[in-house]
């Protein structure tokens, strides 16, 4: 299309355009031959502005300093540069960043912030990728199998069957994309053995492990996505239930997880 474009219509902006989507979605997916590699490189370095020519780094301006990185630090080419902050550098000014191009071409980043959180507080992450969890108390009644949501205040007894319902809602195509669910400690999974499943138009690769269970998907497109799987309380006492993650291995800034929430299982009949 940027070949074509470049024939019929040479605009440099819609040209420029054209290379951002192929860059933005190279992001989360991949090439998939080293013929369509080259091609797309090629497209890149051949068509539009010349983004190769830019010298001048990203101004950032972290609070009211200026990073300004060492000569040494910066890769050759791209420009790109790192910067930590230890945690007693860390101030609330820190927290408005302004980030000037000085260039004609684009470019991007990440602003990243560790510290340690007890599972049970940390809270719903608002990312391009929004994962939703709930537990449900499964019962089967004269009617059939009826759900009840398990809120905090809830109270499950050793032999119950939990439902887990999961929902994914995600704003375009990705590829290599692993969900890491956690459980707690009281819960033991109903299907301990990994494998290959196909669920609500979704296929993946479930593996279970001891304090969490895994899902892989070769290919996740853009949607909203609802899967379950069941657990039974299997020991008594006060738990995190942990939380869920996900991420696109593609590019790793695409992330979320789920809040954290407890639950409460009791030896009661």
């Amino acid at each position: 299309m940027i070949e074509t474009f470049a024939e019929v219509k040479p605009v440099q902006k819609q040209l420029d355009l054209l290379k951002v989507w192929l860059l933005k979605n190279k992001q989360t997916n991949r090439w998939e031959t080293t013929k369509s590699t080259t091609e797309a490189i090629y497209a890149l370095l051949a068509y539009g502005t010349d983004w190769t020519q830019n010298e001048d780094l990203i101004v950032a301006k972290v609070g009211e300093k200026t990073v300004t990185p060492q000569k040494e630090d910066i890769e050759a080419g791209t420009g790109y540069f790192k910067t930590n902050w230890q945690a007693d550098e860390i101030t609330p000014d820190k927290a408005v960043v302004t980030l000037t191009n000085q260039n004609n071409g684009i470019a991007w980043g990440g602003l990243y912030w560790q510290y340690f959180e007890n599972l049970d507080k940390i809270t719903f992450a608002v990312t391009p990728l929004a994962i939703s969890k709930k537990l449900f108390l499964k019962k089967n009644e004269d009617t059939g199998e009826k759900l009840y949501e398990i809120t905090p205040t809830s109270t499950l007894k050793v032999g119950d069957l939990v439902r887990v319902r999961i929902e994914i809602k995600v704003d375009r195509d990705m590829e290599y994309v692993h969900l890491k669910d956690m459980r707690a400690s009281g819960f033991e999974p109903v299907n301990v053995l990994s494998q290959y499943r196909y669920q609500d138009g979704l296929g993946y690769y479930e593996s279970t492990k001891d304090a969490a269970t895994n899902f892989f998907f070769n290919y996740l497109p853009k949607g909203v996505y609802v899967f379950e799987y069941d657990l039974r309380a299997n020991n008594a006492g006060d738990f995190s239930n942990g939380i869920t993650t996900m991420q696109c291995m593609y590019a790793p800034e695409f992330t979320s997880h789920s809040e954290g929430v407890r639950v409460k299982i009791t030896n009661d009949k």
